[in-house]
């Protein structure tokens, strides 16, 4: 039986068989909150467990394995940042039982495709959004998304933009059952080898109106 399911009284009745039990996901009954300077290292966390489990096949498996080293880095950039309270991302953490299962960042939207353009905020942009593998599924992600959403719909913005990789099918098409259509625009994310070697992987862009 697959683990992120769990039987439930549902059943699809055969002609001539016995009732058959319909599989029926657990949801997760997660708390979403905004993210303090104590929540930096579950935030890195859970981003370096999804990138690992995630983008394997898709991003460089020495980049993968590299992240472990950047641990302490990123921990600290992120205290700071959620601390300083100046930064113009927000970011939020889902909990479950005392534990950060996932978080979003989001704020204004960044003119990636555009070098050197800067922030337009007249756009809203879900940075990241990453869910603990066990806990994707079960409306962790949506639960974060419905919250960023929210708070870019009352500063008045009238449309959200995302980028994803191209080759993120299940990102992809929760994006898609939540909204967002891609555009058309295209970038590339740059990743770096641990030799220094960057590596450009596609990026597809989409939006979703926020009105």
């Amino acid at each position: 039986m697959d683990p992120g399911l769990t039987w439930g009284s549902g059943v699809a009745r055969n002609r001539g068989c016995r009732p058959t039990p319909v599989p029926v996901e657990r949801v997760a009954m997660v708390t979403v909150r905004p993210a303090g300077p104590e929540d930096a290292a579950d935030v890195v966390r859970v981003q370096i467990g999804t990138w690992q489990t995630a983008y394997a096949g898709i991003m460089p498996a020495s980049v993968l394995a590299h992240l472990d080293e950047e641990r302490e880095r990123r921990t600290q950039v992120i205290r700071e940042r959620l601390a300083s309270g100046s930064s113009p991302f927000s970011t939020l953490v889902a909990v479950d039982d005392g534990r950060v299962v996932g978080f979003a960042t989001y704020g204004p939207y960044r003119r990636q495709e555009e070098e050197g353009q800067g922030l337009d905020p007249t756009v809203g942009e879900v940075l990241a959004i990453y869910v603990e593998q066990a806990y994707q599924g079960r409306g962790a992600g949506r639960a974060l998304m419905d919250r960023a959403v929210a708070d870019l719909r009352d500063r008045g913005l009238d449309t959200v933009r995302l980028w994803v990789l191209e080759e993120n099918s299940p990102a992809r098409r929760f994006y898609e059952r939540y909204g967002y259509v891609a555009d058309g625009a295209r970038h590339h994310f740059r990743v770096t080898e641990p030799d220094g070697t960057p590596v450009d992987l596609p990026e597809v862009r989409s939006p979703r109106r926020l009105r």
